[in-house]
């Protein structure tokens, strides 16, 4: 499929066959193209490959088939102009935020943040001397009010990892753009099935693909995905240079599992959502958010940004963290772990895992109480899911 053909395709198409590349072979599933270098048949193109004057691939650790088709593909199904995928998603987080950035630069941040994200922003990046801001994400104001003239990046994820709170992604844009920043939307919650931050306002889009990109617990991924200008002045040459690429292998997993994200992710979603439904009046529950319900604290925000809800759940316990432990322990099918978009489902108690090196008092304030469980619905029937959740609660 041409770049130029895939435009006038639905995203379902897209994910089968945008970006594919066939070798003289013509084989139907892409090809894995698990080497490291590549040979020349002169001197001559040797040198002109490496000036840049001869289109053609150099080395892996810049660009290889199967990570290029991957690569097309998310550009595609995204709205980008250019991407560059990563070995894993923190990789993409942190390569997004720190390679256009100096010493002396301004960073602001939502404070509703992914662990490793927070350490990004609060340890890592003022070492190299970049100052950084946290702000209720949900307030524009304090947006507005944490703007400097140094200030070179927002960042955000919506919604928000474990509590699903949903930021005004366009509103926030215009705040950054106002003031001369980019917009970096971490995307993993929503996937690219039900929002599109590019369209929205935002100048980069980052993703964990171990999540719902893989969606089957098999490997590590991540991709950045903005303008061509921005990927070809900050991340390409900071990339071939530092070395945070993804191996043609996990390249070539990620991009089959892409052949079923729509379907996946909208059979999580379905599921996700009935689980709320049925969960939301459970006598053993004090609180539940879903992104798809009325009773969402940015309901409306969500119809105005967002094509669909979400594949995960956040609800407390009563009785805190003892309780929250018995009912993960009494779970049967789905499983204790820290990741999310599996085909399987996942149970998480984010105070003592993902927010475990927050104080109290933080987690507190971004709401991740002693009783919050992120559940993360897989593809397993709804019906067998809701009988397993509903016995287990009966032992908290």
């Amino acid at each position: 499929m041409s770049k130029s053909s895939a435009a006038s395709y639905r995203p379902e198409t897209r994910l089968v066959h945008s970006g594919t590349l066939r070798s003289q072979y013509g084989e139907t599933s892409e090809a894995l193209f698990l080497t490291q270098g590549y040979v020349y048949a002169s001197a001559e193109e040797c040198e002109a490959r490496f000036k840049g004057e001869d289109p053609g691939f150099i080395y892996s650790r810049y660009s290889n088939p199967t990570i290029a088709m991957f690569e097309r593909r998310m550009i595609e199904l995204e709205g980008a102009e250019a991407a560059r995928s990563a070995a894993t998603g923190m990789a993409a987080v942190t390569t997004a935020i720190l390679a256009p950035l100096k010493a002396g630069d301004h960073v602001v941040a939502s404070r509703a943040l992914f662990g490793s994200c927070l350490y990004v922003i609060q340890d890592l990046l003022p070492r190299y001397g970049i100052e950084t801001t946290l702000v209720d994400g949900l307030d524009l104001d304090q947006w507005q009010r944490a703007l400097k003239p140094n200030t070179k990046t927002f960042f955000l994820e919506s919604p928000t990892n474990p509590t699903l709170g949903v930021l005004d992604i366009p509103g926030i844009a215009e705040i950054a753009h106002r003031g001369g920043a980019r917009l970096v939307v971490d995307n993993v919650f929503a996937t690219p099935i039900w929002q599109s931050p590019l369209a929205l306002g935002a100048d980069v889009v980052v993703y964990s693909a171990t999540k719902h990109i893989d969606g089957q617990g098999r490997c590590l991924g991540g991709i950045i995905l903005s303008s061509e200008a921005f990927i070809a002045e900050h991340i390409h040459n900071f990339m071939r240079q530092t070395g945070p690429s993804i191996s043609p292998f996990n390249a070539w997993v990620l991009l089959k599992g892409l052949e079923t994200l729509g379907v996946r992710v909208r059979a999580q979603t379905d599921t996700a959502a009935h689980i709320a439904d049925v969960l939301a009046s459970h006598p053993k529950i004090s609180r539940l958010v879903y992104p798809g319900r009325a009773d969402h604290p940015q309901a409306s925000l969500v119809k105005k940004q967002m094509r669909g809800g979400s594949t995960l759940v956040g609800f407390e316990v009563k009785g805190g963290k003892q309780a929250a432990f018995r009912v993960l322990n009494a779970l049967k099918l789905a499983k204790i772990s820290n990741n999310l978009g599996d085909a399987k489902s996942l149970v998480t108690h984010p105070a003592t895992t993902t927010h475990q090196r927050l104080k109290p008092e933080d987690r507190a304030t971004l709401g991740i109480s002693e009783g919050f469980i992120r559940f993360s619905a897989g593809l397993e029937h709804v019906d067998d899911l809701i009988e397993d959740l509903t016995a287990a609660l009966e032992k908290a």
